[in-house]
């Protein structure tokens, strides 16, 4: 989490930035009391203080009410939600009479698009509140109630926290709240987890999708509307084409199944992407980008899987789970890769009860002070050791081979070998897994020696490579021998595609698939780099050939 700076958290607009806001929305006075939003509301405006204070408010009029801050003239509301079009996580109260300048959403977007002078401040503001949101967990409208050794309660947190939705987690072994939530809203504890939403309404054990609509996250999609750019997957390659095709005037939507940064949203730092020196961790690097394209009026829709892409007269269907039908003029497919699991007998059973596939600060907090191993070569399971090292008692580095010279950046290496909290073991594999209901220990084998050992360790990070989400595409696109889509150069020996572009009479473009006018970009492409900045690049650069296709060349 960025250091919070309150001049960028709650800046003041100055006479002249003020003067640009005129032209949008009215001015309205206010007394004390006037809610001008409150928790729930799917739809609110942003609001710019004139004269007077308004009171940020959580649980407003309940008896838990806690107001959070006092904003004063020349100040504004609001926060990501605005932007992304979720559901308003706090309440916004007159504390004395003044007068607001009251901005719809939409104009807020135009705002942010085509004012420079107020773009970067708005956007910076909303990123370090929806910052602090998350981290000081005084969100009482969105509470996950369970147990920590819960597969799924673990999902909702990761699903919470990877889509940037602010709550608090209520853990039924230790918080004295839990009894009296459960009690209240007659749930045993076997019965959890549950979501409790704006204090009254109570989901058990909602899925994703559940828990999805509820919050407002997929009002984007609009039925029987053709966009001009289908994207498929909003990881960096994903979002990449979202903000290009929107800056670039095409109607652009993006689904993605699970969360927005796909498996670089879980990365805990990545240090070699371009202009952050520092280092920016995955959900940082998803953060800006999903507000990027937003900012350009990209739409994106969460927990929404496609199941089949086909052809139609003069545009392309694609059918998602529930068999709701989207209707586009071209798409491109980010859909990134699955990961890959150990091969040990019972792995399903301490999924999520410590095996994990993800090392972010939702993972992080529940080895604190523990032995971890953390399985893979490769520079997400160098990220993930160093991150865990700062909370775990000690890391073990688990590999197959011989050491991380062909798989790992030389910092990651270095860091390694300089941390007193890693031991890197080689040419070594988790054999077995062991405990009750969660995982107590480990047993690792020495493949040189066959020797087996034992460690202590209750929390497994497991980053051994990912399989191509691609099963849904098999009957329709060239896919190569491992499962990734064939692409450009490498369809010419695909008599399919050769049929395909006959109908054209050109060549496929460069990340153009064996279907006309479908592209592939990042991890799920055939011979594409597997690092974020080329996967950005992919994203960025198939924008181009979108135009192309959709100019008739």
């Amino acid at each position: 989490m960025p250091e919070y700076n309150a001049e960028i958290a709650h800046p003041t607009l100055d006479a002249d930035q003020l003067a640009l806001l005129t032209p949008y929305g009215e001015e309205r006075p206010t007394q004390p009391g006037d809610i001008l939003f409150d928790i729930g509301d799917t739809e609110y405006p942003w609001i710019v203080i004139l004269h007077g204070e308004l009171e940020i408010v959580s649980n407003p009029g309940a008896e838990g009410e806690e107001v959070l801050d006092v904003r004063h003239d020349g100040q504004f509301l609001g926060e990501l939600s605005l932007l992304t079009g979720q559901t308003a996580f706090l309440a916004a109260r007159a504390r004395t009479a003044g007068r607001v300048r009251v901005i719809s959403a939409e104009d807020l977007r135009q705002i942010v698009a085509t004012i420079p002078a107020l773009s970067e401040l708005i956007l910076n503001s909303f990123l370090m509140r929806r910052e602090i949101l998350q981290g000081n967990g005084a969100v009482e409208g969105l509470q996950i109630v369970g147990s920590r050794y819960s597969p799924d309660t673990q999902r909702l947190r990761a699903f919470a926290a990877r889509n940037q939705l602010p709550h608090r987690w209520i853990d039924v072994e230790e918080d004295r709240d839990a009894e009296r939530l459960l009690c209240y809203f007659r749930v045993q504890p076997e019965e959890t987890p549950i979501v409790i939403w704006q204090g009254e309404e109570v989901l058990r054990n909602p899925s994703n999708g559940e828990l999805t609509r509820r919050l407002g996250l997929n009002r984007a999609v609009t039925a029987g509307e053709t966009v001009d750019l289908l994207v498929i997957g909003a990881g960096p390659a994903g979002l990449a084409a979202a903000v290009y095709g929107a800056s670039e005037g095409l109607s652009t939507l993006t689904l993605e199944s699970i969360s927005t940064g796909g498996q670089a949203g879980t990365s805990s730092r990545i240090e070699n992407y371009l202009g952050f020196p520092a280092g920016l961790s995955g959900s940082e690097l998803a953060n800006r980008a999903v507000l990027q394209a937003q900012k350009f009026g990209a739409r994106i829709v969460v927990s929404r899987t496609a199941t089949q892409l086909r052809a139609e007269e003069g545009h392309f269907a694609v059918t998602l789970e529930g068999a709701d039908c989207l209707r586009a003029n071209s798409v491109l497919i980010a859909t990134g890769a699955r990961y890959r699991k150990l091969r040990v007998p019972n792995l399903e059973q301490y999924e999520g009860r410590g095996v994990y596939y993800a090392a972010t600060q939702t993972e992080a907090r529940l080895c604190t002070g523990q032995d971890v191993i953390v399985v893979g070569g490769g520079n997400s399971a160098g990220q993930a050791a160093m991150f865990l090292s700062g909370a775990a008692k000690h890391v073990y580095l688990v590999i197959r081979s011989g050491d991380l010279a062909h798989s790992m950046s030389r910092y990651l290496i270095d860091r390694i070998d300089r941390s007193s909290d890693i031991t890197l073991m080689p040419y070594t594999e988790v054999d077995a897994l062991h405990g009750a209901e969660q995982l107590e220990g480990v047993t690792v084998r020495q493949n040189q020696t066959d020797e087996r050992s034992d460690l202590p360790a209750t929390n497994v990070f497991t980053f051994i490579g990912a399989d191509p989400y691609t099963d849904w595409l098999a009957d329709t696109l060239c896919l190569d021998e491992k499962g990734f889509i064939l692409t450009g150069p490498t369809l010419r020996q695909s008599g399919r595609a050769a049929e395909a572009y006959a109908t054209v009479s050109r060549d496929p473009f460069l990340l153009e698939t064996s279907l006309p006018g479908v592209f592939a970009v990042g991890d799920v492409r055939s011979g594409s780099t597997k690092r974020v900045a080329t996967a950005v690049g992919e994203g960025s650069a198939a924008v181009k050939f979108v135009h192309e296709w959709l100019g008739g060349e």
